[in-house]
């Protein structure tokens, strides 16, 4: 079969069309230019150049053969500097998992940032439960995980990106709503719409332990997963709930967001996480940005 080494010997013949010239910006003499063609020509079985003392020209089969060499080594090159991007972790493709939760805010910030710094990566998103992205991470089936902690440390590295106070979501005609601020014993046997325990664990043990910690004791009336369904339920007059601040724009308008009046607000946070053991430098280009750019300062 034929080389590369080839197919450079005659396109450079074929564009110079003088054995002389095409050996000058090859760098070679010509008669091994010239046994690089005659090895090429005997491997294909077809005559590509018509030889004389005075010129040098393509037969039909040389020109049609001319088009392809050229998309072969342009292929080549490509996939020569694909892979240099790779190694040094400015390209390739990304597979990044992220739940709900982040796609209204983080998540687009976060995919313009790594657009403008490494334009030459390839972002796959794919909305998926924390638990489904643990296990797609485990799998190799998502190179990176947006997600609610706690995760294997000693499996996966982590790096928090977002942390958000939670407040206070009331109806508009709860007695609470004409204040600025409630203090946390305030909420003791208050009704309130919780994070289920199982499909939202994240944020119903947050809640759970800040109420314990407080000595609080809600009365838990409804369970839902997601933050706006939360709130759709607390403008139906059902309760009130806690939730993130980022989930505010969520809201409808007959639910009023009060600040909880605290020594040490409760913070909802969103993790980045991606194996430990894995050979990508993308994955560190993009983890090391996100520190960077996004990830609060403490």
């Amino acid at each position: 079969m034929f080389e590369f080494s080839h197919l450079r010997c005659f396109v450079a013949v074929a564009e110079e069309l003088h054995f002389g010239r095409a050996a000058d910006r090859l760098n070679m003499t010509q008669p091994p230019l010239s046994r690089q063609i005659q090895q090429l020509e005997a491997h294909l079985g077809v005559s590509l150049i018509n030889r004389s003392n005075r010129t040098v020209a393509l037969t039909a089969a040389g020109r049609v053969f001319l088009s392809d060499a050229k998309e072969i080594l342009r292929l080549v090159e490509e996939a020569r500097l694909s892979a240099g991007r790779v190694a040094s972790g400015e390209g390739g493709v990304l597979t990044v998992g992220f739940i709900p939760a982040c796609a209204y805010e983080l998540l687009p910030r976060l995919v313009s940032l790594i657009g403008r710094q490494l334009p030459n990566v390839e972002l796959v998103l794919k909305e998926m439960v924390t638990a489904d992205q643990i296990e797609a991470l485990t799998t190799r089936r998502i190179d990176l995980g947006i997600l609610r902690a706690p995760v294997d440390r000693q499996l996966m590295r982590t790096l928090v990106i977002a942390r958000d106070r939670m407040v206070l979501a009331v109806a508009s005609d709860h007695p609470f709503a004409e204040r600025e601020e409630v203090v946390p014993s305030q909420l003791n046997n208050e009704p309130f719409v919780m994070y289920a325990p199982v499909e939202s664990r994240y944020h119903h043990d947050l809640l759970v332990g800040f109420f314990r910690n407080s000595n609080i004791q809600p009365r838990f009336v409804q369970f839902a997963r997601e933050a706006h369904t939360i709130l759709a339920l607390v403008g139906a007059g059902i309760g009130s709930a806690l939730v993130p601040q980022h989930a505010v724009r969520l809201r409808p308008q007959n639910v009023t967001v009060l600040d909880l009046k605290q020594a040490k607000p409760v913070y909802s946070e969103l993790t980045l996480a991606w194996l430990s053991k894995r050979d990508h430098a993308t994955v560190d280009s993009f983890c090391r940005i996100a520190g960077q750019e996004i990830a609060p300062n403490s």
